[in-house]
């Protein structure tokens, strides 16, 4: 419909403004006191003249109507482009906004009397099989992370341990992957042990903590943290807590099952800790 009255428009309205330029003609002929045909002329006429000036009408509504339809489209277009645009500069001040609230909380969180230099990172990629459990983030060797490094939440929850290191990319094995092993301490006794990764508990999301004290009484919620043993990581940082404890199949060793303190599988911002001091 559109196409036919964009090339036949003029055509038809042209015939329409003839027909009534006619009747016109006809009924200025007959000005005065009609005539009984002249009358009648006038009476058959009348409808015929409306409806032309009707047709004409519409038809050149129409006509208008045709030439500016892609006038409109492309407006509502533009104006659809511009809400998108809104609508993402949105989201982006929503998640600068979140970003900065778990600065914040980091910060007032940092453990007393201590320096880190940290490495804000997003994390982009998941990965939980049999084997491991990792998690890609999107910092690596041109922001000055390395392999060891330390990862935390913002509530200075241990993450994991930096793993595999590219150049603007990184992997890390989390606090449940079953290759992780490091020095804990026990807030409560004070007592130091050893966290480790699990095949069969990583599937639960949980970790292992063994070597146990053996006079040490350990109770149900009892805080882990990280111990700075063997110096390769900053201690007391918030690794979990004991959800059970176990004797092995030997019967001679006990071994705790830890509950991560950090939420691994809503994580959207991580912070590495590329280097620290004890500040005296």
């Amino acid at each position: 419909m559109k196409d036919f009255f964009r090339s036949n428009g003029p055509i038809i309205l042209v015939i329409a403004l003839l027909l009534a330029t006619l009747t016109a003609v006809g009924s200025y002929a007959l000005q005065g006191v009609p005539s009984p045909l002249g009358n009648v002329l006038g009476v058959v006429t009348t409808p015929v003249r409306d409806g032309i000036s009707a047709l004409a009408g519409w038809v050149e509504g129409v006509y208008n109507y045709s030439f500016r339809y892609d006038e409109l489209q492309a407006e509502n277009d533009r104006l659809k482009a511009e809400i998108a645009e809104l609508e993402a500069a949105a989201r982006e001040g929503e998640a600068d906004s979140k970003e900065n609230e778990r600065l914040r909380e980091l910060l007032e969180l940092r453990p007393k009397n201590r320096s880190f230099d940290l490495e804000s990172a997003t994390v982009t990629a998941r990965s939980s099989t049999n084997w491991s459990s990792t998690l890609t983030l999107s910092k690596g060797s041109d922001q000055g992370v390395a392999a060891g490094d330390c990862v935390v939440d913002s509530a200075w929850n241990l993450v994991g341990i930096i793993d595999t290191v590219g150049t603007n990319w990184s992997t890390m094995l989390t606090v449940v992957d079953a290759n992780l092993e490091m020095g804990a301490f026990l807030s409560r006794t004070e007592s130091i042990a050893i966290l480790e990764g699990d095949f069969a508990l990583m599937a639960e999301g949980k970790l292992k903590l063994t070597y146990l004290p053996e006079n040490t009484e350990l109770i149900t919620g009892d805080l882990v943290l990280t111990s700075s043993m063997g110096g390769n990581y900053p201690s007391d940082l918030v690794v979990g807590s004991i959800e059970s404890i176990h004797t092995d199949a030997s019967g001679i060793s006990r071994y705790a099952v830890i509950a991560p303190a950090a939420d691994l599988d809503s994580l959207v911002q991580v912070f590495i800790i590329k280097d620290f001091d004890i500040v005296e």
